[in-house]
């Protein structure tokens, strides 16, 4: 199947194109390339992607998530579990940029800042951008309802198991 490198020639959502237009991305990159097609057609299967660092891969899943998450529905329904707080904070900004135009809440909860602002956030978020520490802090208090979770990205994965996170 030929790849299709545009984002203008993918089925997205006005609002998530007009965005990427606004911020000037035109060409995709492979992994973008390789799996916003595929996860834009079924959100609902599970992908395994891997590329390196720099490649686009926030993008490549994020903007799938983007479209499948409804803003009408109230609670979490995605969760992107990064290694670090410096990964949460990046991706969190880049749902920020593509997110606003769908009105899709999203919020990073990461350690090393007060719990109460996250807590608040939480309340409105339909995407959580989070470490594996801050999350499982968040689910100990019963701060974070994932009863309603459609949607869960592991992002650098191999990092987290590296880190000591596998029993987590």
């Amino acid at each position: 199947k030929e790849i299709v490198n545009r984002f203008d020639k993918f089925s997205l959502l006005p609002a998530i194109q007009d965005s990427l237009t606004k911020l000037g991305f035109t060409q995709a990159t492979e992994i973008q390339a390789r799996i916003i097609p595929l996860l834009t057609e079924n959100y609902k299967q599970d992908v395994h992607a891997q590329a390196q660092t720099g490649t686009g891969k926030t993008l490549a899943f994020g903007i799938p998530l983007l479209q499948a998450v409804d803003a009408s529905v109230k609670g979490v329904q995605a969760l992107i579990l990064t290694p670090t707080r410096e990964l949460c904070v990046q991706v969190s900004e880049a749902f920020h940029k593509f997110g606003h135009e769908m009105r899709v809440n999203s919020t990073a909860i990461y350690g090393g800042v007060g719990m109460e602002s996250q807590y608040h956030a939480l309340k409105r978020a339909e995407v959580v951008i989070a470490t594996p520490g801050r999350l499982m802090d968040h689910m100990r208090r019963k701060s974070i309802n994932l009863s309603g979770l459609r949607y869960l990205v592991l992002d650098e994965m191999d990092k987290m198991l590296d880190m000591g996170f596998v029993d987590d």
